[in-house]
């Protein structure tokens, strides 16, 4: 049924004839591409610190921000009644210590005349320093209630791009709740995560390359190696800061390179490949067009990892002298043949 799901879904267009290559022994390269992904150096996730109803948006996903401005607003009736109630506390101590200043005065003038005892000249300095005591700590509870009433505006903490909005106007945002997420645009890096198996043939690559969405090979200026292995997928995150200036947006996907060093290369045996342009996926299956009694059969493959240039090597499924089409899109058409060599 498989078989017949592929035939079917090729066009009925008829094909003329279709170039061939015969398939046959090439050195294989020890190096290895990888899929990765494009990541900001400098991200964010703003969330709120105050709990209360987002009662404004500012920004929506691709403005562009400068550092300071404002992003979001939380409902601030709760802090600032907090501010209020802690300015009135504030208040009250000063009014306290200033009471106590001239009690201890008061009593240190009795002393002199001979009114009062020690004792009551000491009970007054000590009364004295416990309401200073309470202005200081009026005067930080102050502080941090109008702290909480400036964090009801949300602003932006770097100049960068909005790349996603996590709540609507109207919102209960709580604190730690992520409001947005932000980037710096052109400081960009790809990502990979390198199997673990592979991992010292990464290390002794000497000039790894990432090939953008447009076909562009570029060198990274800097590669860093996360100094853990993720226990479930077994793999190693690597980090390839990109050349500055590459026009990309966090999440694209890109293709990373890790060439072989000189001695890998030397010492590589020999494989069966085919171009990748004979390959045909569909879905998980892959496979070739081989040429049968002056026809095209369908044959399924394994392969291997590609390498970095046209060919793809071949695992099993073709041995040393199978002809194969050269375009799998072509030799799926009705009627197509193979071309005479």
């Amino acid at each position: 049924m498989l078989w017949t799901a592929l035939w079917l879904g090729c066009t009925a267009a008829v094909a003329g004839t279709v170039p061939t290559v015969t398939v046959g022994n090439v050195p294989t390269s020890a190096g290895f591409e990888l899929d990765g992904t494009v990541e900001a150096l400098r991200q964010a996730t703003v969330a709120a610190q105050v709990s209360g109803n987002v009662t404004a948006l500012a920004v929506k996903a691709g403005d562009k921000v400068r550092a300071g401005q404002l992003l979001a607003r939380i409902d601030a009736r709760d802090t600032s009644a907090g501010l209020l109630q802690s300015n009135a506390a504030l208040a009250q101590a000063q009014a306290q210590l200033e009471n106590a200043r001239l009690n201890a005065d008061r009593q240190r003038e009795l002393r002199r005349q001979g009114f009062v005892s020690q004792s009551v000249v000491d009970q007054a300095d000590t009364t004295l320093k416990a309401a200073q005591a309470s202005v200081d700590q009026a005067r930080g509870a102050r502080s941090q209630a109008a702290l909480a009433r400036g964090f009801a505006d949300v602003v932006a903490p770097f100049d960068g791009v909005v790349q996603s909005t996590l709540v609507d106007t109207g919102d209960l945002a709580s604190a730690g709740r992520s409001l947005l997420t932000m980037y710096a645009p052109g400081a960009l890096r790809a990502v990979v995560q390198v199997p673990s198996t592979r991992a010292a043939l990464a290390r002794a690559a000497s000039h790894p390359q990432v090939r953008l969405p447009d076909g562009q090979w570029v060198t990274p200026v800097r590669r860093t190696e996360l100094p853990a292995t993720d226990p479930v997928a077994q793999t190693i995150e690597w980090r390839l800061d990109l050349p500055t200036g590459t026009a990309l947006t966090p999440g694209q996907s890109l293709r990373v390179r890790f060439d072989a060093p000189a001695a890998a290369v030397a010492n590589a045996p020999a494989a069966l490949s085919v171009p990748a342009s004979a390959v045909l996926r569909r879905g998980e299956l892959e496979a070739v067009y081989v040429v049968s009694q002056g026809q095209f059969v369908l044959r399924s493959v394994r392969l291997g990892t590609p390498t970095a240039g046209l060919q793809v090597p071949v695992l099993a499924g073709l041995k040393t002298g199978d002809q194969v089409a050269v375009d799998a899109v072509q030799a799926g058409l009705a009627g197509a043949t193979p071309a005479k060599r």
